[in-house]
């Protein structure tokens, strides 16, 4: 073995847009900076595929596979393989061949895993390093999502959930260290799975740098009497429409009557049919995907993430943090963050509490100001992404290597 690093990841890292890619992306760049890097990946859409040539700057190889098994055919290999769907959903005969091939070269210490769906292209026969990054527990993610549906998906989410549970463990006793994004997630994990695999937490950081008030424009679009409040995010993604739907539907009611003139905003790509319907509801606007999204945190009075399904650290609201913004987030958003409540952001546990906040800090601008500087303040001393992945070196048993950073492929 010539001490190299194969990364594997479930979506091509760039750009970094969304929660996961941004994790992965710097995972990869911090991996970049200790030795050589392949990667292979899966793209959802020619759109994302048109960013593999980022990979040029960080990775000596790659292979990048289009994801469109349809979720159908998806399915039923699931229930003739009895495995999840989403590990069906993941399969890729050309990614297996491609990894085959680069480990029985003999390049290959160490393999970075990340997310679990990933899992299945290490042979059982490897025997070097491997570090399998879940992020969250999905299984746990399933679970809540067969409490709250009905019939016949309550019992799909926990098929998915129950076997989720099973890849885990069986990841984490393969593994030399499994790496979860906060202390609760590790510690749940370690209470379904044991503590093999060196269960531990390595968190999630924020460019501070990038994500920086003093640099960004409000956007025009948010003009108006206001107050204005913000939810950012994936908005297909199940558990941030369900978010909205709380904040437009049960929570800015309340606030108008206070506030008659408040408008609630939602940014995020692939806005969900549930999410374009609450266009004009309770003064909601629905934007999409938006170039900026500092220019949307740098016009918002406060930042809001209603959640109620939540794993692991929530980059939306840490990026709201660095942005000088004050937050107001569910005790689910909030976990993993270790910020103080009513300090650097305010943790609302109810319909009730979100209300009662969201009302205080737009009449009280001293307060909200006060609340979001000491944000940026706390992302700035403890959340920067150098910080978070320093003992990635160790972990891949690679800690003697320095390589420079690379500029080509």
């Amino acid at each position: 073995m010539s001490g190299e690093i194969l990364f594997l990841a479930h979506r091509l890292p760039f750009p970094p847009d969304r929660g996961d890619r941004i994790r992965s992306c710097n995972v990869l760049k911090a991996l970049a900076k200790i030795a050589s890097v392949h990667v292979g990946c899966f793209v959802d859409s020619e759109e994302d595929r048109a960013h593999t040539a980022e990979l040029a700057k960080v990775a000596s190889s790659w292979c990048v596979v289009k994801r469109a098994k349809p979720l159908a055919l998806a399915g039923l290999e699931s229930l003739v393989r009895r495995e999840p769907v989403s590990l069906s959903a993941f399969r890729s005969d050309d990614l297996s061949r491609w990894v085959e091939q680069l480990l029985a070269s003999g390049k290959i210490a160490a393999v970075y895993v990340f997310s679990g769906q990933m899992g299945q292209f290490v042979p059982a026969s490897w025997q070097g390093r491997l570090v399998i990054d879940l992020v969250d527990v999905d299984s746990a993610k399933f679970e809540a999502y067969a409490e709250e549906a009905g019939l016949p998906h309550r019992l799909i989410h926990a098929r998915e959930g129950r076997l989720l549970a099973q890849g885990e463990t069986s990841l984490a006793a393969r593994a030399d260290h499994t790496l979860l994004v906060s202390d609760d997630e590790a510690n749940l994990l370690r209470s379904r799975a044991g503590d093999t695999g060196h269960i531990m937490a390595m968190g999630n950081g924020i460019d501070a740098e990038f994500f920086d008030p003093a640099g960004a424009e409000p956007a025009p679009e948010m003009g108006g009497e206001g107050p204005h409040f913000l939810f950012t995010g994936q908005m297909d993604y199940p558990p941030n429409v369900a978010a909205v739907e709380r904040m437009a539907q049960r929570i800015m009611p309340e606030v108008r009557k206070a506030l008659p003139q408040a408008q609630f905003h939602i940014a995020g790509r692939a806005p969900a049919r549930q999410v374009e319907q609450l266009e004009g509801v309770n003064g909601t606007h629905v934007w999409g995907a938006v170039p900026d999204m500092r220019k949307w945190l740098a016009g918002a009075d406060v930042v809001v993430a209603p959640l109620t399904i939540a794993r692991g650290i929530q980059n939306k609201v840490l990026e709201a943090m660095a942005m000088a913004r004050p937050v107001v987030a569910s005790p689910e958003a909030a976990t993993g963050i270790a910020a103080r409540s009513d300090q650097e952001f305010a943790i609302a546990e109810s319909d009730a509490a979100f209300i009662a906040r969201l009302i205080e800090l737009s009449q009280d601008k001293a307060t909200a100001a006060a609340m979001g500087q000491a944000a940026r303040a706390f992302v700035v001393e403890q959340q920067g992404w150098e910080a978070m992945l320093s003992d990635l070196p160790e972990l891949l048993g690679l800690s003697g290597k320095k390589r420079e950073h690379r500029d080509a492929a």
